[in-house]
């Protein structure tokens, strides 16, 4: 169950309206790193996990999520209230309300379609879709996502603070930053606290293949991912062929009768390397200057006959 607190979680104060950085605030309220896509993916996850810590875990930073697009939607809003106005009662002349819906990049989409409202749409318009939620059921492999989800969040409320020099949006879009930082922290302990979790799901690595570093050419950095006790380094091109066994070539068992169609279409379909065809490039061409006049391959002199006749 879920309770509407009528105040926010963090206290927005914005300075004075600004439709331009309005619009890029949608880009944590709809767009891929935003806080929607965060609270469907926690709490999707939390419908249908086992464990009771990581259910509630999961449901408290999805209940957490939805309050901080409360946030990010109230700061777009206020960017936003002026414009409001003027493009729900066009008190301005229309060549200066388009003037000013449309400079400094402002989206004029935002400000016909949804008449300077909050919209489920990215800094470019783009709709919130579910595809944004990568949760795929398996623990280690959805935390691990929900790590990288909440550290992609916290660059991009860094990008969005380096632009407004309004202290009150500079203020809450710290809180909201820092609070990615500490769900990041969470979701850490909780994937370590899964003994083993790596690698993710059940079944273990071929064991000949798990600690193989592939280098293409010879390896001329080496750190941490490539070296050491843990890696075997192969860079040779040949040892790289087949590593499995065979002949490295991909092969299927066919029935005899879809092997009989097989060989049919092959010979049907067979290129004749021997063939030299005029061609409709070849008639349209300018003559080669290597051509004599008259020769099969002079491209000009059969496009002038063919004209003639």
């Amino acid at each position: 169950m879920f309770m509407h607190n009528k105040r926010l979680m963090y206290t927005v104060r914005v300075g004075e309206p600004d439709p331009t950085l309005a619009t890029m605030m949608l880009e944590q309220f709809g767009g891929p790193q935003g806080e929607l896509a965060a609270a469907m993916r926690y709490f999707t996850q939390a419908l249908s996990d086992d464990d009771p810590g990581r259910k509630d875990l999961l449901y408290d930073i999805a209940t957490e999520e939805m309050s901080h697009l409360e946030i990010i939607g109230s700061i777009f809003c206020m960017l936003n209230k002026g414009m409001k106005g003027k493009i729900a009662e066009g008190v301005d002349e229309a060549a200066e309300l388009l003037a000013d819906i449309s400079q400094s990049g402002k989206s004029q989409t935002l400000s016909v379609l949804y008449g300077a409202s909050a919209a489920l749409v990215n800094s470019a318009g783009v709709p919130w879709t579910a595809a944004y939620v990568d949760s795929i059921g398996d623990p280690t492999c959805d935390l691990r996502s929900n790590i990288a989800a909440e550290a992609r969040a916290k660059i991009v409320y860094e990008r969005l603070i380096n632009v407004t020099a309004d202290p009150g949006v500079k203020d809450a879009l710290g809180f909201l930053m820092t609070r990615g930082i500490a769900h990041q922290k969470s979701f850490e302990k909780a994937l370590y606290a899964i003994q083993p979790n790596l690698p993710p799901g059940k079944l273990p690595g071929k064991k000949e293949f798990t600690n193989v570093y592939m280098a293409q050419g010879e390896v001329e950095s080496r750190g941490p991912w490539n070296s050491g006790e843990h890696w075997k380094v192969i860079s040779e091109p040949e040892e790289q062929a087949a590593v499995g066994g065979g002949d490295g070539l991909a092969s299927v068992k066919l029935p005899q009768r879809d092997k009989k169609l097989m060989t049919e279409t092959i010979a049907r379909t067979m290129s004749h390397p021997d063939a030299d065809p005029m061609t409709g490039a070849e008639l349209g061409a300018e003559p080669s200057p290597h051509s004599t006049p008259g020769s099969r391959s002079t491209p000009g002199s059969h496009s002038t006959n063919v004209r003639k006749k």
